[in-house]
């Protein structure tokens, strides 16, 4: 079954991706983090809210992301 992986509530408008931490065929763990992000304030590591297989992935390194965007694509 595939899971659609979006950014969830960072508490910012709108934040810059900084790190891709996995890449597509990787095995992901709940909570492993996937990607680092930088907003005006802080930079913090988003984790995965499911476990799986990377599928694809949706965004690179300096796209600008908000909550809710649709960021990979689990096999679960």
């Amino acid at each position: 079954m595939s899971k659609q992986i979006q950014i969830p509530d960072i508490g910012s408008d709108e934040v810059t991706v900084t790190e891709v931490m996995v890449k597509v065929g990787d095995t992901v763990e709940v909570d492993q983090s996937i990607i680092n992000v930088e907003g005006d304030k802080a930079s913090m590591e988003v984790p995965a809210p499911v476990a799986g297989v990377v599928k694809e992935i949706l965004i690179n390194v300096g796209d600008k992301v908000v909550t809710g965007k649709l960021i990979m694509k689990f096999e679960v």
